[in-house]
């Protein structure tokens, strides 16, 4: 096949639906109509009705089939491959979870049933606050975020209320250098002041800054322990003591429960406010943008504030069954967090997850993804890697760990951008780079409990072969990847001019050249 030829396959390759729409096709045709025809007006207020039909796609069932099949086999997953990115957990997925989620009761489940018909969701729910409230240490817990990131502001939102209703108007919240940027950001949305605490030499939180930043206007601390460089502060104690000694509250940001569940609880820790990530330490498929959920478990002195409703466990009447309620009884509650409970699929996944494994399972997770970092850690510590990719903090991490290539940038001319691209043509998703930003050239490798001794020592012998390659000629890795569908991208000039819509049938707006080169450069994150 000469050029002309790839580059026409590429086109074809990179066609919108849009593009490949032909008038009159059609991939299904509806019955005859079965019921009175009532006109959309005598049924639709004016302002609903459209002007115009949609720009709706016109096209065989071959080709929609063959168009989303061929766009699902691009994207690298955890089905496919190692996923050993860092601080995500992108750990297998049980695929009886997907059968539990995907059984009748859950799934056709409309969220405006009336709670009475909806016995069995609420206990499902019940029964996991509880298994989270055990294993975060705290007794109370809501299932109203949807993310993460949204636990965070809940929790912020909580600490807010705590603070107010004790007649305290504090203004600032610490972070840790290496904390997640949703931190920060989380911090900004509730309407604080972020103020960053270092980190130590051994890797941990410095505690002398954290004394000089702890005033009485500080209203949190936000932490991760283990924290993202992948090590457990032994100094928890002391961080809980100077935190509450001011009066603050201290949030725990379970990104990284999957080091220590079962293990160590962060209540027992001093922590008042948890979130959960139920997509990754949990088993919820994630990744593409959702769905996610992030529970939060608080202790006492935080319930009353938390969302409402809650679900609740009310007392059998006559000896009969116990019933379950959403409980809007909360006059001090900071309010709804979104519409409805949350994502309740994930609930279902999370809790088949729970149950299948046990409390000694859960603990077999942390134990074994702790193993797996330190093997995946002491591999990549041999002779003829370490000379270019150094351990950031030499000491025994916990389900991740941190290197730098700062050496490989030195000494063979590629940087951890590079060697991260030749990963994906080794058919391994590249890890975190570049973060945390404390570190030159980070790479944080996370891969988890699910994989196998044979999958860890394939992937530090994809390193090793890729920095030899490099000590003969570094424009391999520098050009990577080759085998996937689409080369390495321009990531300056689609930061700077990204093209995020496409006018149905037509070019991307706005920039003729980008719509030029489009279809060599459309693509995912690859």
């Amino acid at each position: 096949m000469d050029s002309e030829e790839a580059h026409a396959v590429a086109q074809a390759e990179t066609l919108t639906i849009f593009e490949r729409s032909r008038e009159g096709r059609r991939a299904f045709v509806a019955p005859a109509l079965d019921v009175p025809d009532v006109p959309v007006e005598e049924l639709l207020p004016a302002s609903a009705i459209r002007a115009d039909p949609p720009a709706l796609p016109e096209v065989s069932e071959p080709e929609l089939v063959r168009h989303y099949t061929n766009l699902s086999k691009r994207n690298f997953d955890v089905d496919t491959g190692f996923y050993p990115l860092g601080s995500c957990t992108m750990k297998h997925n049980p695929k009886v979870n997907e059968r539990v989620a995907a059984l009748p009761g859950h799934a056709r489940l409309h969220p405006l049933q009336d709670p009475a018909y909806a016995q069995g969701a609420l206990e499902l729910m019940w029964r996991l606050q509880g298994a989270l409230a055990e294993i975060a240490g705290l007794p109370h817990v809501s299932l109203q975020p949807s993310a993460g990131s949204h636990g965070e502001l809940a929790g912020l939102l909580l600490t807010r209320a705590y603070h107010e209703q004790r007649g305290e108007h504090r203004h600032k919240v610490l972070t840790p250098d290496t904390a997640h940027g949703t931190n920060p950001a989380s911090v900004v949305m509730a309407g604080y002041e972020v103020v960053k605490v270092g980190t130590a030499d051994d890797g941990g939180i410095d505690l002398d800054d954290l004394r000089a930043k702890s005033t009485d206007d500080v209203a949190c601390l936000m932490l991760t322990n283990p924290n993202t460089l992948g090590l457990f502060d032994s100094h928890i104690s002391e961080i809980a003591e100077v935190v509450h000694g001011v009066g603050a509250t201290l949030y725990y940001d379970g990104a990284n429960l999957n080091a220590v569940m079962g293990v160590s609880r962060p209540g027992d820790m001093g922590f008042d406010i948890v979130h959960f990530n139920l997509h990754k330490t949990f088993s919820q498929p994630h990744g593409g943008g959702g769905p996610g959920a992030g529970p939060i478990a608080v202790s006492d002195r935080i319930e009353p504030f938390l969302p409402r409703p809650q679900v609740v466990r009310r007392a059998p009447d006559n000896g009969g069954e116990p019933r379950y309620e959403l409980d809007f009884d909360r006059p001090m509650s900071i309010g709804r967090l979104r519409g409805f409970q949350g994502n309740y699929g994930v609930f279902v996944r999370s809790y088949a997850y729970i149950r299948s494994l046990g409390g000694d399972g859960l603990r077999d997770v942390s134990d074994t993804a702790v193993l797996n970092a330190n093997y995946l850690r002491a591999r990549l510590a041999e002779e003829g890697i370490a000379e270019y990719l150094s351990i950031a903090f030499p000491r025994l991490c916990m389900h991740e760990f941190v290197l730098s290539g700062r050496l490989a940038k030195q000494k063979l001319g590629i940087r951890t951008l590079d060697i991260a691209k030749r990963l994906l043509d080794h058919r391994v998703h590249p890890p975190t780079v570049y973060f945390p930003l404390l570190v030159d050239e980070a790479l944080m490798i996370e891969p988890t409990e699910t994989e196998t001794k044979e999958t860890l020592d394939a992937f530090a012998d994809s390193i090793r072969a890729i920095l030899e390659e490099a000590q003969d000629d570094p424009e391999i890795a520098r050009g990577a990847p080759y085998s996937t569908p689409v080369r390495r991208l321009d990531e300056a000039a689609a930061a700077r001019r990204p093209v995020v819509r496409q006018r149905a049938g037509g070019e991307p707006p706005g920039d003729p050249e980008r719509a030029a080169d489009r279809p060599a450069s459309a693509s995912g994150a690859l």
